[in-house]
């Protein structure tokens, strides 16, 4: 049974490594001044190959949960077939990966309330 559970959970880390890695990619192109879009789509195609050889695993948290929501969305947003609104996606996609990664720091960003007020007691 613990080969099981090592096993699941090395299984976990690869697949979120995995998106990772996609949304990483997302970002790069996303942030480049030359915004193609066209590039932009084979790019995230070459990408997503990358990601199918990784088997799905089931996610937890609330970071790991968003990663696949926008791995999804930004599937749903390169196969429409609008052409008028590439300038709207390219926002709309840059946004939630900013969101993404406001998410993923969230945590690691504690302010000291009241530090001013702290306890001396003259020792």
């Amino acid at each position: 049974m613990k080969d099981f559970n090592t096993n699941d959970k090395d299984q976990r880390v690869k697949y979120i490594r995995a998106l990772e890695r996609f949304l990483n990619s997302c970002i790069g192109a996303l942030k480049n001044e030359n915004f193609n879009f066209e590039l932009f789509r084979k790019r995230i195609e070459k990408s997503y190959k990358v990601l199918q050889k990784v088997e799905a695993s089931r996610l937890d948290s609330t970071y790991t949960n968003a990663l696949q929501r926008y791995v999804e969305l930004v599937l749903r947003t390169i196969n429409e077939e609008d052409g008028e609104n590439n300038e709207e996606k390219h926002k709309l996609l840059l946004k939630e990966a900013n969101l993404l990664e406001k998410e993923k720091n969230r945590g690691s960003y504690k302010k000291d309330k009241h530090k001013d007020q702290s306890f001396n007691d003259g020792y």
